[in-house]
């Protein structure tokens, strides 16, 4: 029995097909949350290489556990201000990439 090579497909394809093409509302949810979980994954690891607690961070940046946990565990949107304040207090730098989409802005 001859086996058939299998078809490879790129994370794009798959995403395309089962969330939907960039622009539509399901794409736009699912990369918004992709991009939370990414940012609470870098504020845990770069909480844990500095041996701090989530308790110990919190008190750094101001804000209780709790704020620390759900930053973490991408359960809040959390406002840009207390982001920037959690980075600095780890001592980690922080980089933001803005990409302009090509559309049209009609001001009136």
């Amino acid at each position: 029995m001859e086996k058939k090579p299998m078809k490879t497909v790129s994370l794009d394809e798959l995403t395309d097909r089962y969330i939907g093409k960039r622009g539509t509302p399901e794409r736009e949810k699912f990369e918004y949350e992709l991009r939370l979980d990414l940012l609470g994954e870098a504020i845990k690891k770069a909480r844990r290489e500095r041996n701090l607690t989530q308790e110990e961070l919190g008190k750094l940046v101001g804000v209780q556990k709790a704020q620390i946990s759900k930053l973490e565990n991408s359960l809040t949107d959390a406002r840009f201000e207390t982001i920037i304040k959690v980075f600095k207090a780890l001592n980690a730098r922080i980089n933001f990439h803005v990409e302009l989409l090509d559309q049209r802005l009609d001001i009136t």
